[in-house]
């Protein structure tokens, strides 16, 4: 028996896998079918799509979405470019992703979890197409594939679909096609096969269940054997500490307030003084800190010196924080938070008092 083949091993294989759901767009492509086609069908530089995928039974529009995909795959001019794979599964998965050229992947931002399927294709060689959202908002550079948006939330809005839509098609017209044809004199693509070292090389490491694994053990199940070890030692002896800190602390929490907030910008920096009834807690239970946000880092926090106790007060204090005034002052929030050295905070401690 003559054996078939349905797809081309030398095209460029594009693959789009996964749950079919509204907030995934998996009919991104599909915004403007005739484009598709050309892509699809150009006769110097071929494309073929392989795509998979289920709707959940309930889910009507994520069923309908896959009928547009079936009915645009029995067009007569897309024969042989184009497949929709059934019972997708994690065995169907794992052919897929060490058989494409690049894993597309289209979300409305900020819904994707996160994007494993686009990390399995790493190890294969394969490079990915997605948006900035999930696991690729952090992984992406231009040196180890191509990036779809802004970074910015745009909620369900057809005419930023409509504008990303072109965009998928215009890197694939410019820069993904031409890239994966372009042929150095022995007949090899040397600008994709860098991207596939870069891609291998500096991702695979990161996003991987082994460094996954590895650091869910340092950083988090080992400390926490630990604490558990210190907290049983001596009969519990500090177990039962932290328990009564606790008691203390949700028991005078409310008693504490900022009397005052004062701040002066001079010299470069702002200088903060906060008067602060402690109530009935240990000035030492607590941490007094300054905080702001910082867009895309970790949040900027300051402590406060403690100074002198105000006179004829029984627990109020004067405190002082410094800060460069590279933001303007009304940026930053003087707060309260439990200060233990062995208590997790916030995770075993999380009332905040905040200054107004």
């Amino acid at each position: 028996m003559q054996e078939q083949h349905i797809l081309d091993p030398e095209a460029l294989t594009l693959g789009f896998a996964r749950r079919f759901a509204a907030y995934k767009r998996p009919t991104l492509l599909l915004h403007d079918p005739d484009r598709l086609i050309r892509i699809l069908t150009d006769p110097e530089r071929p494309v073929q799509l392989i795509l998979a995928g289920k709707a959940h039974p309930a889910d009507s529009e994520g069923q309908d979405m896959i009928r547009q995909w079936i009915r645009f795959i029995r067009r007569p001019e897309v024969c042989g470019r184009a497949v929709f794979l059934s019972d997708y599964d994690m065995l169907l998965t794992e052919q897929l992703v060490g058989g494409v050229d690049v894993w597309i992947n289209t979300p409305r931002r900020p819904w994707e979890a996160c994007g494993t399927s686009g990390m399995k294709v790493l190890v294969n060689g394969g490079l990915n197409l997605s948006e900035l959202d999930g696991w690729w908002a952090e992984a992406y550079t231009p040196q180890v594939g191509w990036a779809l948006g802004d970074g910015r939330e745009h909620d369900s809005d057809p005419v930023w679909d409509a504008a990303e839509a072109g965009a998928l098609y215009a890197l694939l017209e410019n820069e993904v096609v031409p890239q994966f044809y372009r042929r150095d004199a022995n007949g090899i693509p040397a600008e994709w096969l860098s991207k596939m070292r870069e891609s291998m090389s500096h991702l695979t490491v990161s996003f991987s269940a082994n460094r996954a694994i590895r650091e869910y053990t340092d950083q988090y199940y080992v400390p926490a054997a630990t604490r558990y070890d210190s907290r049983r030692a001596n009969n519990g002896a500090l177990g039962v500490a932290i328990t009564n800190r606790q008691r203390r602390l949700q028991k005078g929490w409310r008693s504490m307030s900022f009397v005052e907030v004062r701040v002066e910008t001079h010299d470069g920096y702002h200088h903060f003084r906060a008067t602060v009834d402690f109530g009935d807690l240990d000035p030492a239970d607590v941490l007094v800190e300054l905080y702001a946000e910082a867009p895309a880092a970790p949040a900027f926090r300051h402590p406060f010196a403690h100074g002198d106790k105000v006179p004829g007060s029984r627990n109020t204090y004067i405190c002082f924080a410094q800060v460069e005034a590279v933001r303007p002052a009304s940026d930053f929030t003087p707060r309260i938070i439990p200060e233990c050295p062995d208590l997790a905070v916030p995770l075993e401690m999380s009332p905040v008092l905040w200054e107004h």
